[in-house]
């Protein structure tokens, strides 16, 4: 065979066109079929451009070539060297872009040999995906996953180019870290230098792109990698990329029309779909009052509905003295769900069990009555009070939960989604989005009387609600009370939501070293803990720390929701599975007794059927 330098391709397998008819070309590619048809070889040659068909005459070709065309299977890869001539009258393939020609060969070699690949590289694979986890370098020779890897590819590219025309700095963060295990789990690194001592790597690189607002860098993003050691789901990886960002002497507006002017600019070019901007804002309170959730769909209608002054007072007790207790009563209404079998009704009480709720009210209208099991117990008045108030139409569902404020909301959020889908009421042609402002800057848990931060330690509370801070030190409320002022603290907190998906999440930081000891301080971490674990951030502070403000948009979330799948394992090349391993290269797999030695560690077992 001749040294490759003889055989490397002059073209690749979606570039040959009519107009290199007469050319000698040379191509490398995989055999992506193999017919022999009328005395005829035909050889279908891939690569991640295109396809081109090559076909081999046995009365004319050389007898070793022609051995080593015959034995030649798909996957193999290959040399070819022709002409390329116009295909025949009739035999041009439209849905190929080099479908009018094909590459007449005289000279034919095998660069390297295929085993029978364990699922076919075609388009549509009916392999599982466990299968195809395993041999992850095959499912990415299909098209469609080589498509998606391009697209995500250029979204990059654009956002890169976008960004640094508006003079943003793209700076790299440091992979090895300090552990400051106050969100998700850390994943930890060991130290060989300093046994007994750790790395950890970054969760994201907030605490680093702030104190790259001290140094002076106003406005940095970077394409950055993330690790969280948690549990996951189809929009969970251990690992992820996001689109990080941190501007300074800015104010949430500012973030808003880079990323608004941003999301436009990738809409435009990738997918030519013209998005208005600016976005519509909601806050928090706003979304989980009218859609049940803080990262609403709004492709759909089916609002949530305020019933509980018809029913305050009447006769039903279970709504009644709800209500009367500070409790809500909410409905939500399906269109077409007044044909609604008592088999559907049942399985969607089921459901609303499972998301918390205590049962599930309704009133279905058909076009001679409205049928309920409660109007017994409410009468007629009521009923028509409700159906008037929440705009029953004929044929249409009321459905209605009744439960503590808060909890009545989310049970009606997640069926409104879960019905959404189900009569296909989404409009997949549309693309919504809208930012959730405002969000609260503490959760509260009862269990352990305790507060924790809603989104992350350096939240900005709002400038009117300062004052709540102080104030909650002094407070003789307690915790589980609604109006202690750290209840009530808002914060300079926006997520970006797109057709019902966080897909980026940001907020105005603390700028104040004693501010943030403040915050610290009501997460229950003390100075002494403060110190050691963000100790510093809080030197930083002290030096002169511009107000600033930033953003993360979830890059692998975007590219999946922008290229219609649903699952970010299709558009990450190497992903794990749901358990967080690898099933192509055995990670997470044991070290080596000496690599253990020199780290300082012993392995202790969790299980007794461990090995």
């Amino acid at each position: 065979m001749k040294p490759y330098t003889e055989l490397k391709r002059t073209h690749n397998c979606g570039e040959l066109r009519e107009e290199n008819q007469g050319g000698n070309v040379c191509l490398n590619g995989w055999v992506n079929s193999y017919r022999n048809l009328g005395g005829l070889l035909f050889l279908d040659l891939r690569d991640r451009y295109g396809i081109t068909q090559v076909v081999i005459n046995p009365e004319t070709f050389n007898h070793e070539m022609l051995a080593e065309a015959t034995r030649t299977r798909s996957e193999f890869v290959v040399a070819v060297i022709g002409e390329v001539v116009a295909r025949e009258e009739g035999s041009a393939n439209a849905n190929l872009a080099t479908g009018k020609v094909e590459l007449k060969a005289a000279e034919f070699y095998i660069l390297s040999e295929s085993k029978t690949p364990p699922f076919e590289i075609t388009d549509e694979t009916s392999a599982g995906e466990t299968l195809r986890l395993e041999y992850r370098y095959l499912d990415l020779r299909r098209s469609p996953f080589q498509e998606r890897l391009r697209f995500r590819h250029e979204i990059t590219l654009a956002v890169r180019i976008y960004l640094s025309e508006l003079e943003f700095y793209e700076i790299e963060t440091p992979l090895l870290i300090k552990s400051t295990p106050e969100g998700a789990r850390d994943y930890v690194v060991p130290s060989r230098v300093y046994n007994g001592r750790f790395y950890a790597l970054p969760q994201s690189p907030q605490l680093f792109k702030q104190i790259l607002m001290i140094s002076g860098f106003d406005k940095y993003f970077q394409i950055a990698r993330c690790l969280r050691d948690e549990d996951l789901r189809g929009d969970r990886q251990p690992e992820h990329t996001q689109i990080d960002m941190e501007m300074s002497f800015v104010t949430p507006d500012d973030v808003f029309t880079v990323i608004e002017d941003l999301v436009k600019h990738l809409y435009g070019k990738m997918l030519d779909v013209e998005v208005a901007t600016p976005f519509p804002r909601y806050t928090y309170d706003e979304v989980m009052s009218r859609w049940g959730i803080d990262k609403p769909d709004l492709r759909f209608d089916m609002e949530l509905v305020d019933l509980s002054s018809v029913v305050a007072g009447c006769d039903f007790k279970v709504f009644a003295d709800n209500v009367a207790s500070g409790g809500v009563v909410k409905g939500i209404v399906l269109p077409g769900g007044g044909s609604y079998s008592r088999k559907q009704v049942d399985e969607l009480t089921e459901l609303a069990k499972k998301f918390g709720a205590g049962g599930l009210a309704y009133v279905l209208r058909t076009e001679s009555v409205d049928k309920s099991p409660i109007l017994k117990f409410i009468g007629e008045s009521v009923k028509d009070k409700l159906i008037e108030t929440a705009q029953v139409g004929k044929g249409d569902a009321l459905f209605i939960v009744s439960d503590k404020t808060g909890k009545t909301e989310e049970i009606l959020g997640q069926l409104r989604i879960h019905l959404g889908k189900k009569h296909e009421l989404i409009d997949k042609k549309q693309w919504k989005m809208l930012w959730v402002t405002e969000f609260p800057l503490f959760d509260y848990d009862e269990e352990t009387d305790s507060f924790s931060a809603m989104h992350n330690i350096v939240s900005h509370p709002l400038e009117k609600d300062l004052s709540l801070i102080d104030e909650g030190f002094s407070s003789s409320l307690s915790g589980g009370d609604m109006n202690h002022p750290w209840r009530r603290a808002l914060a300079s907190q926006y997520d970006l939501v797109i057709n019902g998906t966080e897909m980026a999440s940001g907020g105005q930081r603390i700028n104040r070293s004693d501010l943030q000891k403040k915050v610290l301080s009501i997460l229950g971490i003390d100075d002494a803990r403060a110190e050691r674990m963000f100790g510093f951030l809080l030197r930083a502070l002290e030096y002169g720390a511009p107000p600033h403000a930033g953003i993360a948009i979830g890059l692998d979330r975007l590219v999946t929701m922008m290229t219609g799948k649903t699952n970010i394992r299709d558009v990450i090349a190497f992903p794990k599975t749901a358990n967080a391993a690898s099933l192509m290269d055995g990670s997470p797999s044991a070290i080596d007794q000496e690599q253990l030695d020199e780290l300082g560690l012993i392995i202790k077992k969790n299980r007794e059927e461990d090995t």
